[in-house]
């Protein structure tokens, strides 16, 4: 049985922050479950270049069904933590210790879910004040791996080393 990854996104993702690491995860065998308000429904990245059909509702689902968390960032990250729904997830999903994957603008929804606090970590550089007003070491580096359950990178730029780390930690599961 495979491992499920799920992915809370919405449109004006960061395209590649969602197509890399979920191409690198199907390709490695594990199932990308993507999430938000509406089952069926298509949402576009922020570039224009990703569109993706989202599989379940955020009502039909639950973190008991998944292994790992996946991310996203671009201005996705930012409008879904205004939904008390995708920040319960998120916060459920911390508290349960499965890993989490979070990318650029990801860690929005993380600090909304008060997971950030004592753990190493890192962002895009608009948002790492409120990463360390949140209580996380920040770090200015390509990919962070905090007690092999947190994987956080920057920047597209930075997809190698976060997909590399990230499949690490699911292979190990």
């Amino acid at each position: 049985m495979s491992k499920k990854i799920a992915v809370l996104i919405t449109d004006e993702f960061e395209d590649s922050e969602f197509t890399s690491p979920a191409d690198a995860y199907k390709q490695a065998g594990f199932e990308v479950v993507t999430i938000e308000k509406e089952a069926g429904k298509t949402v576009t990245g922020k570039q224009g270049e990703a569109q993706v059909k989202i599989d379940r509702a955020i009502d039909d689902t639950s973190p008991a069904e998944y292994d790992a968390l996946l991310l996203p960032g671009g201005h996705s990250p930012d409008s879904l933590r205004s939904d008390d729904r995708f920040v319960a997830f998120t916060k459920e999903f911390v508290a349960s210790g499965k890993p989490i994957f979070a990318i650029c603008h990801g860690p929005q929804l993380l600090i909304s879910a008060n997971g950030v606090r004592g753990r190493k970590m890192t962002c895009v550089k608009a948002i790492a004040i409120d990463l360390r007003n949140a209580g996380a070491d920040f770090y200015d580096e390509e990919v962070i791996v905090d007690d092999d359950r947190l994987v956080t990178s920057r920047t597209p730029d930075d997809l190698p080393a976060f997909n590399r780390e990230s499949l690490r930690i699911l292979q190990a599961l």
